[in-house]
């Protein structure tokens, strides 16, 4: 029904809206002794689908996008914290705001096709 571009804002939100989840998750846990900070990827296992149907000799890009979906991960690096808690607050912050602003955009540019749409069938 939508076209692909509709369709990658759509997992790009899916995405920023469990990345903020995450990014929360850790700034809740700034104090939980042994707690190892996590996080969340898309882009790497998009590009990875979308270079393996290219190779494939097709240019199914919707599948590629469809099949993809974002992974938590927990951050392996060594805490400087006693504790051994590895949050950094500084970055979680930066994650949040950054992640907030992208969500906002995504959504704004789902809005804006819906609206378009909507125009077309009027």
């Amino acid at each position: 029904m939508f076209n692909n571009s509709v369709l990658m804002t759509q997992k790009m939100a899916d995405y920023l809206w469990q990345k903020q989840q995450v990014t929360l998750n850790n700034i809740a846990n700034v104090s939980t002794p042994g707690y190892k900070a996590q996080y969340v990827t898309f882009q790497d296992e998009l590009k990875s689908k979308l270079d393996f149907y290219n190779q494939a000799g097709g240019s199914k890009k919707r599948e590629a996008i469809e099949g993809t979906s974002y992974r938590v991960h927990t951050k392996a690096d060594e805490s400087s914290r006693l504790d051994g808690n590895n949050v950094n607050m500084d970055v979680e912050q930066v994650e949040l705001a950054s992640s907030y602003i992208q969500f906002q955009m995504a959504i704004n540019d789902i809005n804006s096709e819906f609206n378009r749409l909507r125009s077309a069938m009027k």
